[in-house]
């Protein structure tokens, strides 16, 4: 007969028992993660801060407002090679400025990004470039890079005038709708002045441009903000740069909390998400059907035609899924205008902080335009050449009503503006460090010797799998070994002295701005092509100064964003009082 009290005191018992396996793994981890493992870790006997057995290092290696004086401060008491604290105590992280090292890093398969970055990066951008590892990471490497050739990217630079100027002429009509601002003395004639945001005007033509470049699709988003996919954009990225909080790394860890624990934040995150896959799902149907209708002819440049054209390819290996496909366009999106707008915006920063540098940079690009430099009749170059505009500059065609006839191989070369877009990349990567994990134990050599804990010298050390290495792009950037005592000073003039290969200044040469290894951004050339496009359409024709008594900070969160000191719950910020140079 059914005893349905036995029943239930037997499934008591196997939740009890249930409960205290549970329990005593939990505790076995938390002895083995907190006093047991650290006992073992080699990284242990590498020199580094030391701290009690909760304190984290993690804020002054990772905040920008800190980062830059630690880095120099470990640096000169350390060494090049050093350990610091996590969570804490027990979790040993490696931080090196020695190249080697960070080769070795970067370049092995025993090292990828941690599982939990490729998680925050793929709720956000799907399963794309930047989040995914291993073979999946290296079939869709394969499948990408062609479309970002140097001539490829040279066929798209026309898109990148066509935004340059849209922009120029929206500030154009800000500043004359402006009040008359202060007049200045100098040595050419200055027009109305108003406060622009440069990030967020910035950060829309950079949407512009890659829904351009990438889908031939007009966002229109420096006409209009309001435009639903930008919006959505911004309102998930909002999101994002509020950075990890505790919920947040729960999430990562309990991906079903958000269903069952719906905040306004996940609520933003997963409306503006589907705005954004209803709109990619709808550019890929139609421009796969054109493809496949073969009403896209062979000068079509967009990056998204070029991988449908490669996935009609026979060899499986060449092709991408339609979710692929849809997870590289929210990639571009990230890759292609966020990074590039934070870098332009950083650089108009950097040029209203050194009005000498600014006016340099103006004159070479002034003097390029007015003598036709950037004016081009070849027959190769997929323009031609407007009589009536006399003299013939960037923008000189919107006069006569005709198309920009820009020549980006004489831009490309112009040296100081090259100098100046190379500073800024040094002076404030836009992506402030990266983080990898070792997937097995390595032996990892070093360039100069290491001295131990315990004294002893070293060339070379162990790491266990399972620990974490942090990459550090800002310190290596702004490091004194490889760029001298004014490491800490904006300075384009270091870049004109170096025309050909010098082994002794190779961190130059591997500016970590973009990467390094298999994991190096694809698009740097596109991303290079646009900064140095819209400077040279619109710092001819305005002139960049602070705004007195607002002072401008870093903060890092996906990206180093700019905001008004004091004032970051308002979001991305970076005002400059701009004034029309006639």
């Amino acid at each position: 007969m059914f005893d349905f009290s036995e029943w239930l005191i037997l499934f008591l018992q196997i939740c009890f028992l249930a409960i205290f396996i549970i329990c005593i793994r939990s505790v076995l981890y938390l002895l083995n993660m907190l006093f047991i493992r650290p006992l073992y870790d080699p990284l242990r006997h590498l020199p580094g801060p030391m701290g009690s057995l909760f304190e984290s290092h993690l804020c002054q290696v990772m905040d920008p407002t800190y980062s830059a004086k630690t880095h120099e401060d470990w640096r000169k008491r350390f060494g090049r090679t050093i350990r610091f604290h996590g969570f804490g105590r027990h979790d040993y992280r490696l931080l090196s400025f020695d190249f080697n090292v960070i080769s070795r890093v970067m370049y092995s398969s025993k090292y990828e990004k941690p599982w939990q970055t490729r998680s925050f990066l793929g709720r956000l951008i799907g399963k794309g470039i930047f989040s995914t590892e291993g073979a999946e990471h290296a079939m869709q490497t394969r499948v990408i890079a062609p479309a970002f050739k140097p001539p490829r990217i040279k066929n798209m630079t026309a898109v990148l005038f066509r935004k340059a100027e849209e922009l120029h002429y929206r500030w154009k009509e800000l500043l004359e709708q402006s009040s008359q601002g202060p007049t200045n003395k100098g040595s050419f004639s200055r027009g109305p002045a108003s406060i622009i945001d440069i990030s967020h005007w910035v950060s829309r033509a950079a949407f512009d441009v890659i829904g351009m470049a990438g889908f031939s699709y007009n966002f229109h988003s420096v006409e209009d903000e309001s435009e639903p996919v930008y919006s959505a954009y911004r309102r998930m990225f909002n999101v994002a740069d509020q950075g990890l909080g505790m919920r947040e790394i729960l999430e990562l860890y309990f991906p079903t909390l958000r269903k069952i624990w719906v905040t306004d934040n996940t609520k933003t995150t997963n409306e503006s998400l589907k705005v954004i896959a209803q709109a990619g799902k709808a550019i890929i149907a139609q421009k796969k059907a054109q493809v496949i209708d073969s009403k896209i002819n062979n000068d079509e440049k967009d990056l998204l035609t070029l991988l449908i054209k490669q996935n009609l390819s026979s060899d499986p290996s060449k092709r991408l899924s339609d979710q692929e496909l849809l997870d590289q366009c929210s990639t571009f999106l990230l890759a292609g205008s966020d990074t590039v707008s934070v870098a332009l915006s950083w650089c108009f920063y950097f040029l209203a902080l050194h009005p000498g540098v600014q006016a340099l940079l103006r004159e070479e690009l002034t003097s390029s335009q007015s003598d036709g430099n950037l004016s081009d009749s070849s027959a190769d170059s997929g323009f031609y050449d407007c009589t009536s505009c006399k003299p013939r500059t960037l923008l000189s065609s919107h006069a006569c009503g005709c198309s920009p006839h820009p020549r980006w191989d004489t831009l490309e070369r112009l040296p100081y503006l090259d100098a100046v877009v190379r500073e800024t990349l040094r002076f404030c990567p836009p992506v402030h460090g990266t983080i990898r994990v070792a997937l097995e134990d390595d032996v990892i050599p070093t360039s100069q010797p290491i001295t131990l804990s315990n004294g002893s010298t070293v060339d070379h050390f162990r790491i266990l799998k399972g620990s974490y290495i942090h990459i550090p792009i800002e310190g290596l950037s702004l490091s004194e070994d490889v760029w001298g005592k004014d490491a800490l000073e904006f300075n384009p003039e270091r870049w004109q002295d170096i025309n050909s290969w010098d082994p002794t200044k190779q961190g130059i040469y591997n500016l970590m701005t973009f990467g390094l290894g298999p994991h190096s951004c694809l698009g740097h050339w596109f991303a290079l092509a646009e900064i140095k496009i819209f400077i040279a359409a619109l710092l001819p024709y305005f002139e960049f100064t602070p705004v007195e008594g607002v002072e401008i900070s870093k903060c890092n969160t996906v990206l180093t964003r700019p905001f008004i000191s004091g004032k970051w719950s308002a979001g991305t910020q970076l005002p400059l009082l701009v004034r029309q140079v006639k």
